[in-house]
């Protein structure tokens, strides 16, 4: 994405947000959506939720070993909405150790497009405008997520690059991450590496048929995170969005508290680069993905 002219106007970013998000590889807008929007979203989830029957379906989402934790459903959820458990939500036997809505760890990964409440969430006229502020000529919402960083059992989501999972040439992807509840440091909040986005990519995870591989593309690691600088912890309030650049790298801790901390997160694209045919990720071609109208 390439820097905007002195005089292309700019419709919600500030010239001084633009340079921070230029500088940093993120934003953190506070207050971006009403906490009404925020309820509707976590109303609906507890209502998709709800209507799901895990029946056999056991899918476990990790970004530990992401090759590992990824199956036919899993791969199969790229036009769909499918729920997936956290790690620690079974027993030995392989039994839920508490009631269902207590286990999911996030679902996706297409309500953006299949549920009417999630599409006007994603298609409001102000984030398009953001997207077009960020340099997307052509933005695509290309995948969603509903994450619910489950009280004691949220996982922890290891440091990665969003470009790692979704590949665009050139590199085009966008996340937008809005906090549905307070994140804090205590509920697992996010974490980032400022300026980490000139980096390069890491990683990448390709698509082999019904299997995926991860290839190693700079072998050299993300500086250690323990805790403090040079990575800072993002505490938002409810209704805050935060933008994080494809090429970021972020994180987040476990959640042991007694507090959930629900988030809803878009991924758009540029419709105008190329996206791999060995992305995980592939729409149907009935159905490719949409941009905000």
């Amino acid at each position: 994405m390439t820097a905007l002219a002195e005089t292309e106007p700019l419709a919600v970013l500030s010239r001084s947000q633009r340079a921070a998000w230029e500088r940093d590889g993120f934003l953190v807008l506070e207050d971006f959506v009403p906490e009404a929007a925020c309820d509707s979203l976590i109303h609906r989830s507890v209502e998709l939720l709800d209507a799901f029957d895990p029946g056999s379906v056991q899918s476990v989402f990790s970004t530990k070993n992401q090759s590992r934790t990824t199956d036919s459903y899993f791969l199969g959820s790229g036009y769909d909405i499918r729920f997936f458990f956290e790690e620690e939500a079974f027993d030995e036997a392989g039994r839920l150790k508490q009631d269902k809505a207590l286990s999911i760890n996030k679902f996706g990964h297409a309500q953006h497009d299949l549920d009417p409440v999630f599409s006007a969430f994603s298609r409001q006229p102000r984030l398009a405008a953001l997207a077009h502020d960020l340099g997307l000529a052509d933005p695509r919402l290309m995948q969603s997520m509903y994450i619910f960083k489950q009280p004691f059992i949220g996982g922890e989501v290891v440091c990665h690059q969003d470009s790692t999972f979704l590949y665009t040439e050139p590199m085009t992807v966008t996340g937008f991450w809005f906090a549905l509840q307070d994140a804090t440091l205590e509920n697992g909040c996010l974490w980032a590496l400022p300026g980490g986005h000139r980096l390069g990519l890491k990683k990448l995870f390709r698509r082999q048929g019904d299997t995926v591989r991860m290839d190693i593309l700079d072998e050299t690691p993300f500086p250690e995170f323990t805790g403090t600088a040079p990575y800072v912890p993002l505490e938002v309030k409810k209704g805050t969005l935060v933008v994080l650049h494809g090429l970021l790298p972020h994180l987040s801790g476990p959640n042991r508290s007694p507090r959930s901390r629900h988030a809803y997160t878009l991924h758009v694209v540029d419709g105008t680069a190329d996206y791999p045919a060995d992305n995980w990720l592939q729409r149907p071609d009935a159905h490719p993905a949409r941009g905000f109208d």
